[in-house]
C-alpha cells in the first residue's frame, strides 16, 4: 500500500513539473453582419506579431495592385538566397495558391518589394491593420521583408476579427477582384456541419534582447471566417507555446479550432 502511495505522489509531482505544451491566449468569434461578439475568451486585446496571418492582407494588396493575377499567376521561381526555413515546399516555383497553402515567406516578400515602402504603408493604414508599424527590426531597415514576422507589426485578436469583418463585407479600399481572389486562395475544406471555411495560420516568436527569435515561446494563430445560410462568422485563435514543439504552433491552433468550430457555430450562430 505504501509503495502505491509513493508511486501516486511521484506521478503527480512529475505531472506538476511538466510544462504545458501551449496556452490558449485568446479565442474570439464575431457575427460579421452585426459586429456582435459571440465568444471572447482570454486576453484578446494584447497585440502580438500577426506572423503569416498577414498574408491575407498581403493578398488583398497584391491582387489590388495587379502584381498578383489569379490563383496560378504569377508563378515565381525560387532563387538561392531566399528565406528557406520552410524546407522543400519553399524551394519550388510558387504561385498565389501555393503561397497560401505552404505559407511561403519569400513569395510574400516579392509582393511587398513590388509594392514598395510607401504603397505598403498606405495599404496598412487604409486597412487600419493593428499598430500599422511596418518599420521592421530597429536599425535594420527590413520592414518590407520582415515587419510582420516577430517584428514591429502587431495586432490583437479582436483587431483580427474586425479586419476580417471589413474583408468579408467588402469594406476595404481594394478592388472586387482582390476580394474574390483572396477568398479563393484562402478557401479550405468545409466543416463537418456544412459551414464553409476560409482561414490562414501563422507562427512566429517575439525577439529576445539580442534580436534573435525566442524558440521556446512562439505564438500561433488561426484566423478566418465561416459561412452558412446567409450567416458569416469571423474568428481568431491565438496560442503561445511554453516549450519548443515539433509541430508549429499555428498548425496546432488551426487543428484544435477546426475540431471545435462546428459545435461552437451550432451553439452560437443560431
Amino acid at each position: 500500500m505504501r509503495a502505491r502511495v509513493w508511486l501516486f505522489v511521484g506521478l503527480a509531482a512529475g505531472l506538476l513539473a511538466s510544462p504545458a505544451q501551449a496556452r490558449t491566449v485568446c479565442t474570439v468569434l464575431a457575427d460579421a453582419d452585426s459586429g456582435k461578439i459571440l465568444l471572447q475568451d482570454g486576453d484578446c486585446d494584447t497585440r502580438v506579431t500577426p506572423a503569416s496571418t498577414f498574408k491575407i492582407a498581403i493578398s488583398l494588396m497584391g491582387f489590388d495592385s495587379g502584381f498578383l493575377k489569379d490563383a496560378h499567376a504569377p508563378l515565381l521561381p525560387y532563387k538561392k538566397g531566399y528565406v528557406d526555413w520552410g524546407g522543400a515546399n519553399w524551394e519550388q516555383p510558387t504561385d498565389p495558391a501555393r503561397w497560401i497553402k505552404y505559407s511561403v515567406v519569400w513569395f510574400s516578400q516579392q509582393v511587398t518589394r513590388h509594392l514598395g515602402r510607401a504603397r505598403f504603408q498606405k495599404y496598412a493604414d487604409a486597412f487600419d491593420y493593428g499598430n500599422r508599424d511596418l518599420s521592421g527590426d530597429p536599425g535594420k531597415h527590413n520592414g518590407l521583408r520582415f515587419s510582420w514576422i516577430g517584428s514591429s507589426l502587431k495586432i490583437a485578436p479582436v483587431e483580427q476579427v474586425r479586419f476580417l469583418e471589413k474583408l468579408v463585407n467588402r469594406k476595404l479600399p481594394v478592388s472586387a477582384r482582390a476580394f474574390d481572389m483572396t477568398e479563393e486562395i484562402t478557401r479550405m475544406d468545409p466543416l463537418s456541419n456544412g459551414w464553409s471555411l476560409n482561414g490562414k495560420t501563422g507562427s512566429a516568436s517575439k525577439k529576445l534582447a539580442d534580436g534573435t527569435p525566442d524558440p521556446n515561446h512562439p505564438y500561433g494563430w488561426f484566423v478566418g471566417w465561416s459561412r452558412k445560410n446567409g450567416r458569416t462568422v469571423v474568428f481568431a485563435r491565438l496560442l503561445q507555446d511554453e516549450q519548443k514543439m515539433p509541430v508549429s504552433t499555428g498548425l496546432r491552433a488551426r487543428d484544435a479550432l477546426i475540431a471545435e468550430l462546428p459545435a461552437m457555430l451550432d451553439r452560437l450562430a443560431r
